[in-house]
């Protein structure tokens, strides 16, 4: 079985750290690429400059706080590509507000999570992400 490819949107090291550290003992085979802004997650999924050879994710974590270009404008952007836009895109942010969630459902988001301060919780949402987009649901291979 090939390698679930998961790109992370996340300017939390300690946030990205964790879904790492998560997903590497998951019991699905899976490879994470972690960038740290809105502007370098665009580069990578469009294959540009020193991501020219980036795999197309099969999944995209997205975080909504993020420096350069926030999480809102790059689902934008995702979802307006006609390529791109059939990647899931899961909102992982703090956010719980309810503009956020309405503005990212709009934006044609594929699911909104809430990252619980809680360490324990976390590492629960970080393994249901998997086990529901993993392993129940059918992913495009294009």
């Amino acid at each position: 079985m090939e390698a679930i490819e998961i790109l992370l949107v996340e300017d939390n090291p300690g946030d990205a750290r964790l879904t790492r550290e998560v997903l590497r003992d998951s019991k699905t085979h899976n490879n994470l690429t972690v960038v740290d802004d809105g502007v370098k997650a665009l580069a990578y999924l469009r294959r540009e400059g020193v991501y020219q050879g980036a795999p197309r994710p099969d999944i995209i974590l997205l975080d909504l706080n993020l420096p350069r270009k926030d999480g809102r404008e790059v689902l934008a952007e995702i979802k307006e590509d006609p390529i791109l836009r059939r990647i899931p895109v899961v909102i992982l942010t703090t956010s719980d507000d309810e503009l956020d969630i309405l503005q990212t459902y709009n934006l044609h988001a594929n699911c909104y999570i809430t990252k619980p301060v809680d360490f324990q919780q976390f590492i629960t949402i970080v393994k249901s992400i998997e086990d529901f987009w993993f392993s129940i649901v059918k992913l495009p291979t294009i």
